[in-house]
């Protein structure tokens, strides 16, 4: 099976200009060689600290900026060095879910004009048509077509989240990026909205870029995991696989930190690996591996050479020298 979505040595950097002339001293490498792919109808979870770049990575797929390096191929063609103007062509192949509900919806406009906004865009239906269109994509997402020309602010978080996610549909994307869809909400109301992804990926053979800090979310929803440390994806594997058995040290820490909600497993879970110091800026990262100044089994090669993300087991990848046959046995230094 063909992956839709193939992202190879994906690059975003924002320069740094300072002094009178605005001159560019520098850039923050929010993303820095991401590689990955997506199976049609699977659903990647994308997982790091905040700032890790995961946001700037999932915006960079769908060229909502202007990409640094590298290649994104969407259902086989590809759009990383496509100019902006000649994208308007494949938006309706693939949308995004917002974090904040609030803040994605003009408060301005009703319900309805919003979900249609990219039926106006992008489709010649008569205003009729929308509008039907438009309740069908309510009713779809549990949404009542009797509130179509209510405003924003008179749905709750989880209700104008639902309406995010009714406006991604409106054009039958194939490709849909999840901007952490559930951080701003309730946790009574995150289940409901995961749920709901679930069923429309069912019923509409969706695939999803699931973006998110929530490692248990991530979880229940994920197929396969990638988890990303400052710009770059350090682990790549089938769901069970990483949660079970984790490859590289910030994998383990992470996972480490989950709390064990069943009090019959709470005895079983990681012991608590406790990360020193602070993650590295952006705009310097350390020479090697970045994880090298945090990692509690840092060898001397890692303060040095920057390893290559690469399959280590089948269907498994990993950037860590502790993979390498080269390095193994040279053992953690202080």
């Amino acid at each position: 099976m063909k992956p839709l979505v193939e992202v190879r040595d994906l690059k975003m950097h924002f320069p740094i200009h300072a002094g009178l002339l605005r001159r560019k001293v520098g850039a923050v490498k929010a993303v820095d060689g991401v590689t990955f792919s997506i199976m049609e109808g699977e659903t990647l979870g994308l997982v790091g600290e905040s700032g890790c770049g995961k946001s700037t990575c999932g915006r960079a797929v769908l060229r909502l900026y202007d990409i640094t390096a590298g290649e994104i191929v969407i259902d086989g063609q590809e759009i990383g060095s496509v100019p902006q103007g000649k994208l308007r062509a494949l938006r309706p192949t693939m949308q995004m879910v917002f974090q904040d509900p609030q803040a994605s919806l003009n408060p301005r406009m009703t319900v309805g004009s919003i979900i249609a906004e990219p039926l106006d865009e992008h489709t010649d239906l008569s205003k009729a048509e929308k509008r039907e269109r438009v309740a069908e994509l309510m009713d779809r997402v549990g949404l009542n077509r009797a509130f179509l020309n209510r405003y924003p602010h008179e749905f709750s978080g989880g209700q104008r989240q639902r309406i995010g996610i009714a406006r991604a549909l409106a054009l039958n994307p194939r490709f849909i990026v999840c901007d952490e869809p559930i951080a701003a909400l309730d946790v009574s109301i995150q289940a409901q909205v995961v749920n709901l992804l679930e069923e429309l990926q069912d019923s509409l053979g969706l695939t999803y870029l699931f973006i998110s800090h929530d490692l248990s979310m991530v979880r229940h929803i994920a197929d396969r995991v990638a988890v990303m440390y400052l710009g770059k994806v350090v682990e790549l594997a089938p769901r069970d696989d990483l949660y079970d058995r984790p490859l590289h040290p910030y994998t383990e820490a992470l996972l480490s930190a989950v709390p064990e909600p069943d009090p019959a497993k709470a005895g079983q879970t990681r012991e608590r690996i406790v990360l020193q110091g602070d993650v590295p800026s952006p705009a310097n990262p350390p020479e090697g591996c970045n994880f090298c100044t945090r990692c509690p089994r840092v060898m001397d090669v890692c303060r040095r050479i920057d390893p290559e993300f690469r399959e280590v087991a089948p269907g498994r990848f990993a950037a860590c020298h502790l993979h390498d046959e080269r390095y193994q046995g040279a053992g953690p230094t202080a």
